[in-house]
């Protein structure tokens, strides 16, 4: 008798995306679907050391996402001038997805209304790309 053989399910490690609102580059293009892979252990790793994370922490997200997001419209080389770019709203977006992807994004709380009792989940906030 043999033993059964289960199928794991195929690991998926790139999510396409789009933008709120889109990258515009030097030409006027606005590119507003991309892609991004699963982060690994060196991605969140490795911007720790970048000198302009060093000389301002903040800048860790944009590092984190620069070195995930494998393309950006027809963009290929998505490198941290690219995401610096990027408007505010399109930034929010990709640090939530990365968040979600990466299995980050279900932190909500639970919570009562001291008021009126009624029960309901909000986001923990805090914590910033890198640091999970």
């Amino acid at each position: 008798m043999q033993p059964l053989q289960q199928h794991a399910p195929e690991l998926r490690t790139e999510f396409d995306f789009v933008l709120p609102h889109g990258y515009v580059d030097s030409s006027g293009t606005v590119h507003r679907q991309g892609r991004m892979r699963l982060a690994t252990a060196r991605d969140e790793l490795s911007p720790l050391i970048d000198q302009r994370v060093r000389a301002n922490p903040a800048y860790l997200g944009i590092v984190l996402l620069s070195l995930v997001i494998t393309r950006l419209g027809t963009v290929t080389d998505v490198h941290a001038e690219v995401v610096e770019q990027l408007f505010a709203a399109d930034l929010a977006y990709l640090q939530d997805f990365y968040r979600e992807i990466n299995g980050l994004g279900s932190d909500d709380r639970a919570v009562a209304c001291p008021s009126c009792g009624t029960h309901f989940a909000v986001p923990a906030g805090g914590g910033r790309l890198g640091e999970s």
